[in-house]
């Protein structure tokens, strides 16, 4: 059974006429009934009775009627939903974006992507780097933005890098850790310590410590960054974040040394899964962005290898 046999079938039942339905289909008569002939050896038996100028549905025909009709309109539905998804003018985008990201390094981004894209339906999800590696692969989410030290599955997810930037040591101002331009690791044994709870360092951080014997007391947690930047401002400890969001009154940034710890944030999807248009016009929005005040990692990439190419030609 093909569709275009079903449409042909409906239209006959329709206008009981097999010459004015050949008309509305848009076919010839003879392409009509063979269709429907084909049709009626399909379901072993005569679907109309023919009569000059007039058919009617037999029997069978009436039995087969409702079943027919709702393969077509399940079929119509599909390609309309088909045409919707492939349409990036009316679509929506689930977007997933780490918390520990400042939203200053969005909002340009997504008021551009907005203006090129005005009917697409946004949906921004803020969480932490596992919870958006999890999210992508169960396909609550399309696309994500983040980074992690030790990420997992690499070889299930296709990456974007964007920008990287070195993770920093917030002290409050005055603090003798301030003297100098950088705080080794080492330099912070006995600190008390404010915890960032989505922190995607903590873990590879506290290992990283631990092998140093580094270690003191945690005198106060939370996911917020601003309030762990407010408590570092009250002198009451020091924290680790990345430079970006270490900015804050009354508080002094060091770049950690001794080792220094970078992240590197990427565009990510699900290797191998299809996307819908909104997803590709997303990334190339990406890409025109700046990042850091400067273009994406993966597009200076793509230049240094086609400059290395013009090298190795001359």
């Amino acid at each position: 059974m093909e569709m275009h046999q079903v449409r042909y079938f409906l239209a006959a039942a329709k206008i009981k006429n097999f010459t004015k339905a050949a008309t509305a289909c848009g076919v010839s008569a003879p392409s009509l009934l063979r269709a429907i002939g084909l049709l009626e050896q399909e379901f072993g038996g005569a679907l109309f009775t023919r009569e000059r100028g007039n058919i009617q549905l037999t029997e069978l025909g009436r039995l087969a009627h409702p079943h027919l009709q709702q393969i077509h309109t399940e079929a119509e539905e599909a390609k309309r939903r088909a045409k919707s998804l492939l349409d990036v003018g009316r679509t929506s985008l689930k977007l997933g974006i780490m918390c520990t990201i400042a939203p200053s390094q969005f909002v340009k981004l997504i008021d551009n992507f907005r203006k090129r894209n005005p009917k697409v339906s946004l949906q921004i999800l803020d969480r932490t780097a596992e919870q958006l590696q999890t999210a992508l692969l169960a396909g609550e989410l399309e696309v994500a933005i983040y980074g992690h030290p030790e990420e997992i599955a690499e070889d299930k997810f296709h990456k974007l890098p964007l920008y990287k930037e070195k993770m920093v040591i917030a002290l409050p101002q005055g603090h003798a850790l301030c003297r100098g331009s950088e705080v080794k690791v080492s330099e912070l044994d006995g600190e008390p310590y404010l915890e960032r709870t989505n922190c995607e360092f903590a873990q590879f951080g506290e290992k990283v410590f631990a092998e140093k014997g580094v270690g003191g007391p945690t005198v106060y947690t939370s996911e917020r960054d601003d309030w762990v930047l407010a408590m570092v401002a009250a002198g009451m400890g020091y924290s680790f974040l990345p430079e970006s969001t270490a900015r804050f009154p009354d508080v002094a940034v060091r770049p950690l040394v001794e080792p220094d710890f970078w992240r590197q944030i990427n565009v990510v999807t699900v290797r191998g899964r299809p996307h819908s248009p909104a997803v590709g016009a997303f990334v190339r929005e990406v890409m025109r962005a700046k990042w850091m005040g400067r273009p994406a990692l993966s597009k200076r990439d793509l230049v240094d290898r086609d400059d290395d190419a013009e090298e190795d030609v001359a």
